[in-house]
């Protein structure tokens, strides 16, 4: 049964992962400037409409996901982490393919990593104690906010707050490290997940086949949640896609993290985190390219 199957995952391993993620935010954090933050507070309604369909839009459609469909516990709490965690590593680089507001998309993911000390663990602990099978899992485990708050803090915003630093003090350094940076940060990550997989493989080939189809409803609802909040509160096509994009690609290897180090690998969790972490990347791109076609009204 998924609710039992444990997925293997070393105590070096998390330590590894946890060093990979920080490279990838810091990757991304030398794109900002104190004034990227600054501009966004004199017109602030773009970001606050992605931060609402991040944090509170997409919880709410994987709690009547859950409720629909019913999954077992390990499943439906591995959904609502997923939904719970901030916007993922590669949503800047989708935005910026789909011709969408880049600059606003960097800045969801600071803004949003920021937020997740405290969102994250909460929207984990509030939605998994709604759903009767999955609050049984968070009693068992007696998650720690305060602890997911840590692991968030230094894992993701150390990295952006020295990311952000570093580009102000010597812009001339982040210039020539953006580009290989983000390539390379990137590719070790794929490899790592690739490795990690292939580690626990049976397992994965066992349940995936059950969970796939979850993980592409869940995914479309989090990317057309996204599309209609931003629509719904009137932004500009050239923000939309943004906001479509930032919801619908989390940031999996968070989530990962969160698994490994909180809930002892539970295979149903971590077979969803895994699973969205490679559709999340077909689907955005994929969506990218058609987005492209046609240039967005500022």
């Amino acid at each position: 049964m998924i609710d039992e199957a444990v997925l293997e995952f070393s105590a070096g391993s998390l330590t590894l992962l946890n060093a990979i993620l920080a490279v990838v935010m810091f990757s991304i954090a030398i794109d900002l400037k104190p004034q990227d933050f600054k501009a966004l507070a004199r017109a602030p309604k773009p970001l606050v409409v992605g931060l609402v369909s991040q944090f509170v839009v997409l919880p709410v459609l994987t709690f009547l996901m859950v409720l629909a469909v019913q999954p077992q516990a390990s499943v439906a709490l591995g959904l609502i982490l997923v939904a719970a965690c901030p916007g993922g590593n590669i949503s800047n680089f989708i935005t910026h393919r789909a011709g969408g507001n880049a600059a606003l998309s960097v800045s969801m993911t600071g803004v949003a990593t920021v937020g997740a000390i405290v969102l994250t663990p909460l929207n984990i602990a509030f939605w998994g104690s709604l759903y009767g099978p999955s609050a049984e899992i968070l009693r068992a485990t007696e998650i720690d906010p305060v602890r997911i708050a840590v692991t968030v803090g230094l894992m993701l915003v150390l990295p952006l707050v020295l990311g952000v630093t570093l580009n102000t003090k010597r812009p001339e350094v982040t210039r020539r490290l953006r580009k290989p940076l983000q390539w390379l940060s990137m590719a070790i990550f794929v490899g790592f997940v690739a490795v990690a997989l292939a580690a626990n493989w049976t397992q994965f080939l066992t349940y995936a086949g059950s969970i796939i189809g979850l993980v592409v409803l869940h995914n479309a609802l989090a990317l057309g949640g996204g599309y209609a909040t931003a629509w719904v509160t009137g932004l500009s096509a050239f923000d939309r896609r943004s906001v479509t994009i930032e919801t619908g690609i989390q940031n999996s290897g968070l989530g990962l993290v969160l698994i490994f180090g909180f809930f002892g690998g539970l295979g149903g969790m971590a077979v969803v985190a895994a699973m969205w972490g490679i559709w999340h990347a077909i689907s955005g791109i994929a969506l990218a390219s058609v987005m492209s076609r046609t240039e967005a009204a500022r």
